[in-house]
């Protein structure tokens, strides 16, 4: 893995600051009704992300997550514009309009959604690093899920199937501790979800995921297990939301005070106290990049805003491949 230097902090800085500030944008516009139908946001998770890219090789390495899924293919590679634009609704999105929040796919920077279904996801991880496998490739692929989906049945069929085979993939509960609005005390007899791993003898263990250090390191270990062909990981990324579990949650189930605890040890303010403390980097030239990324998010905001909206026929193309279209019926 690469050492963790001044230049990695600063890049960590200027990523999670973009990340935190494009999805507090995305709250604005969905309050004006810009961005419509569900709308998962990712506040106080960044480290994760921030962590997890450190120790991947994007030149060939996958993702794979749940619906909470915007800023992980910019963090991959993908433009934030078309992002936005995709939220949107708009024909210049990374699914031409037509996936919105919950669908965010970048085939060409290997981020392959952006999944519905909770736990939907963890069997077709599972299915991406048997291709690599099948086809004698070194790649692996990063498997996201919420504490919630690490209740579904195909979690137990996956972990399986990669363990008896050997997968090259590394399972990752990102537990911010509720599913919707459900405690992870009250899904189970335990809060230890790292320790669905010991029933398959899988390597697995609790991470620190609001610190990018710890992330980071946790994330190369398991990665250069997958790629000697050892097998997979299961890491349990401990971590927190700062927002509701989307835009319509009222959040009753947890405390103001609850979440001011939380926000003590945001992954951002981390960061940025070890460039301020230990570097030397002063508030003016922290001052610079937030002024790149307010410029960047304003961007985003105009070419979505400005983007038009899909043709009405690719909503059709982009699902029949016979042109003639002969599953829909027309009355004479």
């Amino acid at each position: 893995m690469q050492k963790i230097t001044k230049e990695v902090y600063l890049k960590w800085y200027e990523d999670m600051q973009f990340w935190r500030k494009f999805e507090d944008k995305l709250a604005a516009v969905y309050i004006q009704q810009k961005v419509r139908g569900f709308l998962h946001l990712y506040n106080g998770q960044e480290a994760i992300l921030a962590g997890a890219l450190h120790a991947m090789d994007l030149t060939k390495d996958k993702m794979i997550t749940a619906y909470r899924n915007h800023v992980q293919p910019i963090g991959m590679g993908e433009d934030p514009k078309r992002v936005m634009a995709e939220l949107y609704g708009k024909g210049t999105g990374t699914s031409q309009g037509l996936g919105g929040s919950m669908h965010i796919f970048s085939k060409e920077h290997r981020f392959y959604g952006g999944h519905g279904i909770v736990g939907g996801q963890i069997p077709l991880g599972t299915g991406m690093a048997f291709g690599d496998k099948y086809h004698g490739s070194d790649a692996v692929t990063i498997c996201c899920f919420g504490d919630g989906a690490a209740r579904q049945g195909s979690l137990h069929e996956s972990f399986n199937l990669a363990m008896l085979w050997k997968l090259p993939v590394v399972y990752v509960c990102e537990n911010n501790g509720y599913a919707m609005g459900t405690s992870v005390e009250r899904t189970a007899n335990h809060t230890d979800v790292w320790k669905l791993g010991l029933g398959y003898e899988m390597p697995c263990g609790p991470v620190d995921g609001m610190n990018p250090v710890k992330v980071a390191e946790a994330f190369d270990e398991a990665i250069q297990r997958a790629r000697r062909g050892e097998g997979p990981t299961f890491l349990e990324m401990k971590t927190y939301r700062y927002r509701g579990h989307s835009m319509s949650d009222a959040q009753h189930y947890r405390t103001k005070e609850e979440v001011a605890e939380y926000q003590k040890i945001d992954p951002i303010i981390q960061v940025k106290d070890i460039l301020t403390s230990e570097y030397n980097v002063t508030e003016p030239e922290i001052e610079v990049i937030d002024q790149r990324v307010r410029d960047l998010v304003a961007e985003c905001e105009k070419f979505a805003e400005e983007s038009p909206f899909p043709e009405k026929n690719v909503m059709y193309d982009v699902v029949y491949e016979q042109k003639d279209y002969p599953f829909i019926q027309h009355k004479l």
